[in-house]
């Protein structure tokens, strides 16, 4: 069938385009078929049907493949019926508990990342991992396939070093000390990071409030050569891309497949050309990971796969019942880093946690002895390398390495929640928390976020600050603290928490 071209200037993700629901009768399509469109050139297309929004006789064509078929509006183009992808099928098979192969798993891959799978069909191959899982064969296939699809760098000198957080702890900041110190100890670091997705703010998000993040894979060598290392946005490379689209499935299904997690995280080191890596597995109430035995059993399964890579991994199991230091959230955040990095000062819980996994690397990299690690790494930064070198990573991404803890920029609304009572901090409820942190606008507003007043265990007289919220707009922090007293962060009560007496 002959249509006439319509351009529909939004980006969906994948090729697709929208027929008249009487063409799409004619064709023999319904919704979610594909259809082959040819002019100059031919592509694979996923169909919407609409009664009303495109007339009979014409073809809307979303942002990607319009830009495909370079088309002109109103170019009369060939529309054809075409067969699904063989990978449909494969999903179908995982969605029916059977071990996938190699090559399935590359093609499922492979049609992820160049957008021939429906948003159902993607759905159901993430629901079906999570319910189902994968083996180690698969989980290794699955990654070698991401590494594949995606660009990958290589470099000349060895070790090439990287550290990775699974997530789930609030004010987990230590990027901005750890690639600084692992660089400045002579070690290559190039760190590809994320933004938030549910949390307060991702490395990424950090790193973007002194530095542009977004570059190509050929940047991030280019820069870490230079200088030893960056701190970047992962899904600006064009490494493992197959990653951010199926995070885009689990965020609103809120969930986070075990063998996805593994693949995506080791599918971006193993292509960013990274051999040795640490890996932290914050463990406590209200993390990712609840139980001991469940993070070292994520660790083996690290491990594992680290081994089939040629990857040398240790983990840290860390605690992830309460924020690491006091600052969450923009520019918070990257205050309490630079500070630290300054004066080697800020909360204990933060430096402790830098200056163990930077101690980790250091001996796996080979420039420490067994043992001596976090001593060095303390020297690096006490001795002001670590400053002197962050600063040269800010200026090698475009940033101002002139930059201070002291002209970080914060939000300039602000409100202190006070204590209601006399007591001991009991619990901080790190969802919460970051709940609040969001509706005071981060991590899109860089300088919202909380400061944290008294953490867990300390002891608050009635009227004392518990936390302060920074916003950028007056009605976002009115609605942060709205939210912060409906919900509360902190729990505070005496020793004592109920009298059980006989009557």
């Amino acid at each position: 069938m002959k249509m006439k071209a319509q351009p529909y200037d939004i980006e969906v993700g994948r090729y697709e385009v929208i027929l008249n629901a009487l063409d799409a009768d004619e064709l023999g399509v319904h919704a979610g078929d594909r259809v082959q469109v040819k002019n100059r050139d031919t592509i694979t297309a996923v169909v919407e049907t609409t009664d009303a929004i495109v007339p009979a006789g014409r073809l809307g064509v979303y942002r990607e493949a319009w830009e495909a078929l370079k088309a002109i509006p109103d170019e009369v183009i060939e529309v054809l019926p075409a067969s699904r992808p063989s990978s449909v099928s494969f999903i179908k098979k995982k969605m029916d508990k059977q071990k996938l192969t190699s090559e399935e798993l590359h093609d499922i891959i492979a049609d992820i990342v160049e957008g021939n799978l429906t948003e159902v069909e993607l759905t159901a191959f993430v629901t079906a991992s999570y319910i189902y899982g994968m083996d180690a064969d698969e989980i290794e296939w699955m990654t070698r396939a991401m590494v594949k699809t995606g660009d990958q760098v290589s470099f000349d000198t060895h070790p090439v070093m990287d550290h990775h957080s699974i997530g789930g702890v609030p004010g987990n900041k230590i990027t901005l000390g750890v690639v600084p110190i692992i660089a400045a100890a002579g070690l290559l670091i190039p760190k590809t990071s994320s933004r938030a997705i549910t949390g307060a703010g991702g490395s990424a998000d950090l790193m973007e409030i002194l530095a542009p993040v977004s570059f190509s894979a050929e940047d991030v060598k280019k820069m870490t050569t230079k200088v030893g290392g960056c701190i970047v946005w992962g899904g600006a490379t064009n490494i493992a891309p197959a990653d951010d689209k199926i995070i885009g499935v689990e965020y609103p299904l809120s969930i986070d497949p075990k063998s996805q997690l593994i693949a995506s995280v080791m599918a971006k080191k193993f292509a960013v050309g990274a051999d040795t890596m640490v890996l932290d597995i914050p463990m406590g109430n209200e993390s990712k990971i609840a139980t001991i035995q469940e993070a070292r059993k994520l660790a083996r399964d690290f491990i594992d796969l680290g081994d089939r890579l040629k990857m040398r991994v240790e983990c840290a199991i860390t605690y992830g019942g309460s924020p690491v230091g006091r600052a969450i959230g923009g520019g918070l955040e990257v205050k309490e880093a630079m500070t630290m990095l300054e004066k080697f000062e800020g909360p204990t819980s933060f430096m402790e946690k830098t200056i163990a996994i930077s101690g980790m690397m250091l001996e796996m990299g080979g420039v420490s002895a067994r043992g001596e690690g976090q001593k060095m790494a303390t020297e690096v930064v006490k001795s002001g390398r670590a400053l002197k070198k962050f600063k040269e990573i800010i200026e090698v991404q475009g940033g101002d390495p002139n930059v201070t803890s002291e002209t970080v920029p914060v939000g300039d609304k602000v409100a202190t929640v006070l204590s209601p009572q006399d007591g001991y901090v009991l619990e901080i409820y790190n969802k919460r928390l970051v709940a609040v942190c969001r509706t005071a606008g981060a991590p899109h507003d860089k300088g919202a976020g909380i400061l944290i007043q008294r953490k867990k265990g300390e002891y608050v007289k009635r009227g004392d600050g518990l936390f302060t919220i920074y916003a950028d707009k007056e009605w976002k922090l009115d609605a942060a603290i709205k939210e912060s007293l409906r919900d509360p962060i902190m729990y505070v009560e005496g020793m004592v928490l109920e009298k059980v007496q006989v009557v």
